[in-house]
């Protein structure tokens, strides 16, 4: 069995955006625009990637198979719904009289 070894770097330009490399991985080799968002380099973690494991946002399969193709994953914020409730019928009924 192969050790899949990774390591996660933060991004220090954009908040809750990391990206998972193969520990052996060529950062120079990324598209640019990764290599921006995550220069200079911020290490978060490393990991011991095991397929049946749950990760943050993925499996340990699918962390593997993104290894492979596109050769990273990045990891971005996740979608914060409305922090304001939509108003009720009789609140917007309730504005508009005033």
């Amino acid at each position: 069995m192969a050790i899949n070894l990774c390591v996660v770097l933060r991004s220090p330009k954009k908040a809750d955006t990391y990206l998972y490399l193969p520990k052996d991985a060529d950062f120079d080799a990324l598209p640019e625009a990764l290599q921006t968002l995550f220069t200079p380099q911020h290490i978060a973690m490393n990991l011991l990637v095991k397929p049946e494991r749950k990760y943050a946002r993925l499996t340990g399969a699918e962390l593997l198979a993104h290894f492979n193709e596109p050769g990273y994953f990045l990891q971005l914020p996740p979608a914060h719904d409305s922090l304001l409730p939509i108003a009720s019928p009789e609140y917007t009924a309730h504005i508009s009289k005033k």
